[in-house]
């Protein structure tokens, strides 16, 4: 796959999964800002403990624990929010967050790529323009997904149970 063809993939495979599998993505883009926080203050000690219980089998890299420390919260949350969006009119709201989710995901994951693939990402338009709107994205990305989780909160209804209990 070219370096333009794998930026693009990182956008548009979100996009795609969270729609059709109907994913909360406002909580899976929230799951890639834990992951980064976890590749912020974990990753470090976590690749040197693996290192060590791994001893001499040379198959472990920080590169690839900080990935995996990014990803994986939001795999799981993706699991596990399977079928989560229930009517079209959310499901048709969900691609703004699944948007974010895939520029958030080439953010956050293209500095976490060995050397050569990470330059060669880099040197794509796709890169260059993700890179540039970088605020914009997040900034946009952050306020999209507070409205969603606004708009999720249980709705009170009034009906026959309200009216059969007693207040104190």
């Amino acid at each position: 796959m070219t370096p333009t063809g794998l930026a693009i993939a990182i956008v548009a495979v979100p996009v795609v999964v969270l729609t059709v599998l109907r994913i909360n993505a406002t909580l899976v883009f929230l799951s890639l800002c834990l992951g980064q926080i976890l590749v912020m203050f974990v990753s470090g000690d976590m690749a040197s403990t693996i290192g060590i219980l791994a001893a001499g089998s040379g198959k472990t890299s920080p590169m690839a624990v900080s990935l995996a420390l990014l990803l994986v919260p939001a795999a799981l949350t993706a699991f596990f929010m399977i079928g989560t969006m229930k009517t079209p009119f959310k499901r048709a709201l969900n691609i703004l967050p699944s948007l974010s989710v895939g520029a958030l995901g080439l953010l956050l994951s293209v500095p976490l790529f060995a050397p050569g693939l990470q330059a060669s990402v880099k040197d794509t338009v796709v890169w260059h323009e993700v890179e540039g709107l970088q605020t914009i994205i997040i900034g946009v990305s952050a306020i999209v997904c507070l409205f969603f989780l606004w708009l999720q909160r249980p709705k009170h209804k009034g009906g026959e149970e309200e009216k059969g209990k007693k207040h104190k």
